[in-house]
Protein backbone atom coordinates (compact mmCIF):
# COMPACT_ATOMS: atom_id res chain seq x y z
CA UNK A 1 0.00 0.00 0.00
CA UNK A 2 1.31 3.45 -0.90
CA UNK A 3 2.17 5.52 2.15
CA UNK A 4 -0.81 7.81 2.74
CA UNK A 5 1.16 10.94 3.59
CA UNK A 6 3.48 10.48 0.62
CA UNK A 7 0.49 10.11 -1.70
CA UNK A 8 -0.77 13.50 -0.55
CA UNK A 9 2.30 15.36 -1.73
CA UNK A 10 2.37 18.67 -3.54
CA UNK A 11 1.49 18.42 -7.24
CA UNK A 12 1.73 21.10 -9.95
CA UNK A 13 -1.39 23.25 -10.11
CA UNK A 14 -3.06 23.42 -13.51
CA UNK A 15 -4.34 26.90 -14.37
CA UNK A 16 -7.00 27.42 -17.04
CA UNK A 17 -7.76 30.83 -18.50
CA UNK A 18 -11.46 30.00 -18.79
CA UNK A 19 -13.74 27.09 -18.00
CA UNK A 20 -17.41 26.67 -17.18
CA UNK A 21 -16.75 25.36 -13.67
CA UNK A 22 -13.62 23.82 -12.20
CA UNK A 23 -15.76 21.15 -10.53
CA UNK A 24 -17.30 20.27 -13.88
CA UNK A 25 -13.86 20.28 -15.50
CA UNK A 26 -12.51 17.86 -12.92
CA UNK A 27 -15.54 15.59 -13.16
CA UNK A 28 -15.07 15.34 -16.92
CA UNK A 29 -11.42 14.40 -16.52
CA UNK A 30 -11.28 12.54 -13.24
CA UNK A 31 -10.37 9.18 -14.82
CA UNK A 32 -7.08 10.68 -15.97
CA UNK A 33 -6.29 12.94 -12.99
CA UNK A 34 -3.75 12.02 -10.33
CA UNK A 35 -4.58 12.01 -6.65
CA UNK A 36 -4.43 15.54 -5.19
CA UNK A 37 -4.65 17.18 -8.62
CA UNK A 38 -5.74 20.83 -8.56
CA UNK A 39 -7.42 22.63 -11.46
CA UNK A 40 -7.79 26.40 -11.09
CA UNK A 41 -9.43 28.97 -13.36
CA UNK A 42 -8.81 32.65 -13.95
CA UNK A 43 -12.45 32.88 -14.95
CA UNK A 44 -15.53 30.64 -14.71
CA UNK A 45 -18.46 31.08 -17.06
CA UNK A 46 -20.80 28.98 -14.90
CA UNK A 47 -19.35 28.81 -11.42
CA UNK A 48 -21.40 26.74 -9.01
CA UNK A 49 -22.09 27.07 -5.32
CA UNK A 50 -23.97 24.98 -2.80
CA UNK A 51 -27.32 23.63 -3.97
CA UNK A 52 -28.66 25.61 -6.91
CA UNK A 53 -26.60 28.71 -6.15
CA UNK A 54 -23.96 30.14 -8.44
CA UNK A 55 -20.52 31.39 -7.48
CA UNK A 56 -19.71 34.86 -8.77
CA UNK A 57 -16.11 36.00 -9.17
CA UNK A 58 -14.37 38.75 -11.09
CA UNK A 59 -11.76 37.71 -13.65
CA UNK A 60 -8.36 36.84 -12.11
CA UNK A 61 -9.10 38.58 -8.81
CA UNK A 62 -10.06 35.59 -6.68
CA UNK A 63 -9.23 31.91 -6.28
CA UNK A 64 -11.62 29.47 -7.95
CA UNK A 65 -10.23 25.95 -8.00
CA UNK A 66 -11.01 22.29 -7.48
CA UNK A 67 -9.04 19.59 -5.67
CA UNK A 68 -9.45 15.95 -6.71
CA UNK A 69 -8.79 13.34 -4.03
CA UNK A 70 -8.57 9.61 -4.77
CA UNK A 71 -9.29 8.17 -1.33
CA UNK A 72 -9.92 4.67 -2.68
CA UNK A 73 -6.38 4.39 -4.04
CA UNK A 74 -4.45 6.46 -1.51
CA UNK A 75 -5.94 5.97 1.94
CA UNK A 76 -5.11 2.88 4.04
CA UNK A 77 -8.29 3.56 6.04
CA UNK A 78 -11.52 3.53 3.97
CA UNK A 79 -13.87 6.43 4.55
CA UNK A 80 -17.49 5.38 5.02
CA UNK A 81 -20.05 7.38 3.08
CA UNK A 82 -21.67 8.22 6.42
CA UNK A 83 -18.42 9.88 7.46
CA UNK A 84 -18.06 12.03 4.34
CA UNK A 85 -18.27 15.10 6.59
CA UNK A 86 -14.55 14.50 7.19
CA UNK A 87 -13.94 15.91 3.70
CA UNK A 88 -15.78 19.09 4.69
CA UNK A 89 -13.75 19.28 7.88
CA UNK A 90 -10.47 18.88 6.01
CA UNK A 91 -11.31 21.53 3.42
CA UNK A 92 -12.72 24.17 5.76
CA UNK A 93 -9.91 23.83 8.27
CA UNK A 94 -7.34 24.11 5.47
CA UNK A 95 -8.76 27.47 4.39
CA UNK A 96 -8.98 28.59 7.99
CA UNK A 97 -5.31 27.64 8.49
CA UNK A 98 -4.32 29.74 5.50
CA UNK A 99 -6.33 32.75 6.64
CA UNK A 100 -4.80 32.48 10.11
CA UNK A 101 -1.35 32.63 8.51
CA UNK A 102 -2.43 35.99 7.05
CA UNK A 103 -3.53 37.25 10.45
CA UNK A 104 -7.24 36.69 9.79
CA UNK A 105 -9.34 34.78 12.31
CA UNK A 106 -12.19 32.93 10.60
CA UNK A 107 -15.01 30.67 11.63
CA UNK A 108 -16.92 27.95 9.81
CA UNK A 109 -20.59 28.42 9.01
CA UNK A 110 -22.31 25.07 8.66
CA UNK A 111 -21.72 23.22 6.50
CA UNK A 112 -18.77 24.62 4.56
CA UNK A 113 -18.71 28.41 4.29
CA UNK A 114 -15.91 30.46 5.81
CA UNK A 115 -16.88 33.70 7.51
CA UNK A 116 -14.83 36.49 9.01
CA UNK A 117 -17.04 38.23 11.52
CA UNK A 118 -20.42 38.49 9.79
CA UNK A 119 -19.02 38.42 6.26
CA UNK A 120 -18.45 35.48 3.90
CA UNK A 121 -15.00 35.12 2.39
CA UNK A 122 -15.11 31.55 1.05
CA UNK A 123 -17.62 29.01 -0.20
CA UNK A 124 -17.27 25.38 -1.23
CA UNK A 125 -18.97 22.79 -3.38
CA UNK A 126 -17.94 19.25 -2.42
CA UNK A 127 -19.09 16.32 -4.54
CA UNK A 128 -18.21 12.82 -3.37
CA UNK A 129 -18.06 9.67 -5.49
CA UNK A 130 -19.46 6.77 -3.48
CA UNK A 131 -18.68 3.12 -4.24
CA UNK A 132 -20.00 0.25 -2.12
CA UNK A 133 -20.76 2.56 0.78
CA UNK A 134 -17.30 4.15 0.78
CA UNK A 135 -16.01 7.51 -0.45
CA UNK A 136 -13.89 6.47 -3.44
CA UNK A 137 -13.02 10.01 -4.50
CA UNK A 138 -13.95 13.59 -3.76
CA UNK A 139 -14.23 16.70 -5.94
CA UNK A 140 -13.60 19.66 -3.66
CA UNK A 141 -14.44 23.02 -5.22
CA UNK A 142 -13.30 26.13 -3.37
CA UNK A 143 -13.98 29.78 -4.10
CA UNK A 144 -11.98 32.24 -2.00
CA UNK A 145 -12.43 36.00 -2.34
CA UNK A 146 -8.85 37.17 -2.68
CA UNK A 147 -8.34 40.59 -4.29
CA UNK A 148 -11.83 41.74 -5.21
CA UNK A 149 -12.58 45.09 -3.59
CA UNK A 150 -15.97 45.90 -5.08
CA UNK A 151 -18.98 43.61 -4.91
CA UNK A 152 -22.51 44.05 -6.16
CA UNK A 153 -24.28 45.97 -3.37
CA UNK A 154 -27.20 43.55 -3.61
CA UNK A 155 -25.00 40.70 -2.42
CA UNK A 156 -25.66 40.34 1.32
CA UNK A 157 -22.27 39.94 3.00
CA UNK A 158 -19.14 39.36 0.87
CA UNK A 159 -15.60 40.27 1.88
CA UNK A 160 -12.15 39.53 0.44
CA UNK A 161 -8.77 38.90 1.99
CA UNK A 162 -7.45 42.08 0.41
CA UNK A 163 -10.19 44.15 2.01
CA UNK A 164 -9.34 42.63 5.39
CA UNK A 165 -5.56 43.03 5.24
CA UNK A 166 -5.09 45.98 2.90
CA UNK A 167 -2.72 43.93 0.73
CA UNK A 168 -2.94 42.55 -2.80
CA UNK A 169 -2.14 38.91 -3.49
CA UNK A 170 -0.70 37.02 -6.43
CA UNK A 171 -3.25 34.26 -7.18
CA UNK A 172 -0.67 31.70 -8.35
CA UNK A 173 1.68 31.87 -5.38
CA UNK A 174 -1.21 32.26 -2.93
CA UNK A 175 -2.86 29.08 -4.18
CA UNK A 176 0.44 27.22 -3.79
CA UNK A 177 0.58 28.26 -0.14
CA UNK A 178 -3.05 27.30 0.44
CA UNK A 179 -2.45 23.96 -1.27
CA UNK A 180 0.29 23.15 1.24
CA UNK A 181 -2.21 23.62 4.06
CA UNK A 182 -4.67 21.40 2.19
CA UNK A 183 -2.08 18.63 1.84
CA UNK A 184 -1.31 18.73 5.56
CA UNK A 185 -4.98 18.48 6.51
CA UNK A 186 -5.75 15.80 3.92
CA UNK A 187 -3.07 13.56 5.42
CA UNK A 188 -5.16 13.44 8.61
CA UNK A 189 -7.89 11.56 6.74
CA UNK A 190 -5.66 8.48 6.72
CA UNK A 191 -5.87 7.59 10.41
CA UNK A 192 -8.55 7.33 13.08
CA UNK A 193 -6.64 9.76 15.30
CA UNK A 194 -6.32 12.21 12.41
CA UNK A 195 -10.04 12.08 11.73
CA UNK A 196 -10.78 12.65 15.40
CA UNK A 197 -8.48 15.67 15.34
CA UNK A 198 -10.32 17.07 12.31
CA UNK A 199 -13.70 16.61 13.97
CA UNK A 200 -12.66 18.17 17.26
CA UNK A 201 -11.08 21.23 15.67
CA UNK A 202 -13.89 21.66 13.15
CA UNK A 203 -16.48 21.67 15.91
CA UNK A 204 -14.50 24.23 17.89
CA UNK A 205 -14.73 26.75 15.01
CA UNK A 206 -18.22 25.86 13.78
CA UNK A 207 -21.35 27.96 14.10
CA UNK A 208 -24.91 27.70 12.86
CA UNK A 209 -26.66 30.84 11.75
CA UNK A 210 -29.91 31.45 13.56
CA UNK A 211 -32.84 30.23 11.50
CA UNK A 212 -34.37 33.68 11.04
CA UNK A 213 -31.04 35.16 9.92
CA UNK A 214 -30.42 32.22 7.60
CA UNK A 215 -33.81 32.71 5.98
CA UNK A 216 -33.07 36.41 5.39
CA UNK A 217 -29.66 35.56 3.95
CA UNK A 218 -31.04 32.84 1.67
CA UNK A 219 -33.79 35.14 0.40
CA UNK A 220 -31.29 37.90 -0.36
CA UNK A 221 -29.08 35.50 -2.33
CA UNK A 222 -32.04 34.04 -4.22
CA UNK A 223 -33.29 37.52 -5.12
CA UNK A 224 -29.84 38.55 -6.31
CA UNK A 225 -29.43 35.49 -8.52
CA UNK A 226 -32.95 35.81 -9.93
CA UNK A 227 -32.11 39.35 -11.10
CA UNK A 228 -28.99 38.24 -13.02
CA UNK A 229 -28.93 37.70 -16.82
CA UNK A 230 -28.99 34.11 -18.12
CA UNK A 231 -25.73 32.24 -17.60
CA UNK A 232 -24.68 32.31 -21.24
CA UNK A 233 -24.61 36.11 -21.13
CA UNK A 234 -22.86 36.42 -17.79
CA UNK A 235 -19.23 36.71 -16.77
CA UNK A 236 -18.40 35.47 -13.30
Amino acid sequence: MTNFKQSYQFRPIEWLDTTDSTNSEVRRRMDSLDNMSVVAARFQTAGRGQGSHTWLSEVNLNLTFTLFIRLKDASPLPLDANDAVRIIQMATLSVRDFLASEGVSARIKWPNDIWVGDKKICGMLIENIIEEGKVAASIVGIGLNLNQKEFDPKLPNPVSLSLLTGRDYDPDSTLEVLYEYICRRTALLGTSDGRSELEKEFNSHLFHLERSKQEVLTEAIDNFEAAQPPRKDRRR
